[in-house]
């Protein structure tokens, strides 16, 4: 565990090394608790672990074709 100790500015700011924006990214979560506050990193859902879940069922040959003709 790495821990360091940092001000915060009279605009309410604090600097995040450099280092871990690099490794956890830019946005943060802060949480309020009782007896302190906890700062988390954001994690973007990975949304490609669903692309295969979508199964698609191909009626002919000419897929293109028949996709076109249901829009009209």
């Amino acid at each position: 565990m790495i821990m360091e100790i940092k001000r915060i500015d009279r605009q309410g700011r604090v600097v995040i090394p450099k280092e871990w924006r690099d490794k956890w990214g830019d946005e943060i979560i802060l949480i309020e608790l009782d007896d302190r506050i906890e700062i988390l990193p954001r994690k973007k859902p990975n949304l490609s672990r669903f692309f295969d879940m979508v199964e698609v069922e191909i009626k002919g040959e000419d897929l293109e074709k028949e996709l076109l003709e249901d829009l009209i």
